[in-house]
């Protein structure tokens, strides 16, 4: 189990970098996966389960079956080491290649018209990347689009993990010739914020962050080692205060050392805990170019109850902050009400058209609120760019 906040808070509301220390790091990843504590898995391989896809589907005719295993994956995901392989996830991998060629087409496409796509954790151009792989597959291809996410073992992890009503997100990562790897990291939700945002959330939400969502990969080739699969540290998942740890030295020193990485053939699909440490790998290989279908899945929880305008708002409400301001309103005051008006955070967004370079996540609107207070701007220029916001984080054409 993930080590209480209590004990690594005390009194204390929040986690600090203070509260990252190695030796407890050290203890939480030094458990051992067992095989016998799960009835559905064919094989432990460096510490990380590993399922036969042939196998599950077998068992998933069965009714028992179907209630056991979502709670086996599920406990291994968050009390074991945080990932499971499948092998053979696609019975079929013709339905692979259709969809690799799709995404193929795509990564031309960008090439030709000179896209900058970017990347969360690697330098930008390193790598080939689709962002909002799935709906641009959906368009393109749909009958490709309808053999592939008619997968019944991404589904199983899906609902095990998450429950009904799951986002299906996929961005196509693929890491040429002599690519570098990723640094090691936690990821999305709080992963994707500086140690000094991480830190103003409350303890208690550092372990929520991970049941929002899942992360899955499918080899969409044949990936030895050399060619520099996924990159992992099993169990690290279950240490607290892990989103403040993942950029110290000390804890990437110990990534570097011991992290594990497994072979995967094309149709193998891996899931994972998102506050699991992990990185895709450097590709080492002569001539392999790694293709993987990154899936970022998220709970059907993650959505505000009311749909609300909030460019409309900021525009309004935008004359009054620079009379506060005027007026001699401390920055608390203006940041309170900026937080009540302007949307606060980057995602969900257009990555092709709002890509995060130069940084982890886009600029949100209320970053646009706040230099417009900061500078003064007219109400006609805010306006004038609030809209090239919206229209950049907007679904675009594909």
């Amino acid at each position: 189990m993930t080590a209480p906040i209590p004990a690594l808070a005390g009194a204390r509301a929040r986690l600090t970098e203070d509260d990252c220390r190695l030796e407890d790091f050290l203890a939480v990843v030094g458990a051992t996966t067992e095989l016998g504590d799960y009835p559905h898995a064919e094989a432990v391989e460096r510490n990380a389960l590993v399922y036969d896809g042939d196998r599950l589907r077998e068992h998933l005719r069965s009714p028992d079956a179907r209630e056991e295993l979502p709670a086996e994956l599920a406990r291994a995901l968050l009390e074991g080491p945080g990932l499971v392989v499948f092998r053979r996830a696609f019975a079929d991998t013709s339905v692979v290649d259709r969809v690799t060629e799709a995404f193929e087409a795509l990564i031309a496409d960008q090439h030709a018209a000179g896209t900058a796509v970017g990347d969360h954790f690697a330098r930008p151009g390193a790598n080939d990347r689709v962002w909002n792989a799935a709906e641009k597959l959906a368009v393109r291809d749909p009958a490709a689009f309808a053999g592939y996410y008619a997968n019944e073992i991404v589904a199983l992890a899906a609902t095990a993990w998450l429950g009904p009503g799951y986002q299906i997100t996929s961005q196509v990562n693929v890491v040429n010739p002599g690519g570098a790897a990723q640094e090691p990291h936690r990821d999305y939700h709080l992963g994707f914020l500086s140690n000094r945002q991480a830190g103003r959330f409350p303890a208690h939400v550092h372990l929520l962050s991970p049941a929002l969502t899942l992360q899955g990969a499918v080899a969409h080739c044949d990936m030895p080692v050399e060619s520099g699969p996924t990159m992992y540290l099993p169990h690290s998942q279950k240490y607290a205060p892990g989103y403040l740890a993942w950029r110290l030295p000390e804890f990437r020193d110990h990534f570097a050392r011991h992290h594990v990485q497994l072979p995967l053939a094309k149709g193998d699909a891996v899931f994972f805990n998102p506050a699991l440490f992990h990185g895709a790998g450097h590709n080492r290989s002569a001539g392999i170019r790694r293709m993987a279908n990154l899936l970022q899945i998220s709970s059907a929880f993650g959505r505000a109850m009311e749909s609300v305008d909030r460019e409309r708002m900021s525009n309004a409400v935008f004359p009054e902050l620079l009379r506060l301001k005027a007026s001699g309103a401390s920055p608390d005051t203006l940041e309170n009400v900026i937080a009540a008006c302007a949307e606060g955070y980057a995602f969900p967004t257009d990555l092709d058209r709002d890509p995060p370079v130069g940084g982890l996540a886009p600029l949100t609107q209320a970053d646009l609120l706040r230099r417009a207070v900061r500078e003064e701007w007219t109400p006609q220029t805010l306006r004038r760019r609030l809209a090239a916001h919206s229209e950049r984080r907007g679904a675009g054409a594909v």
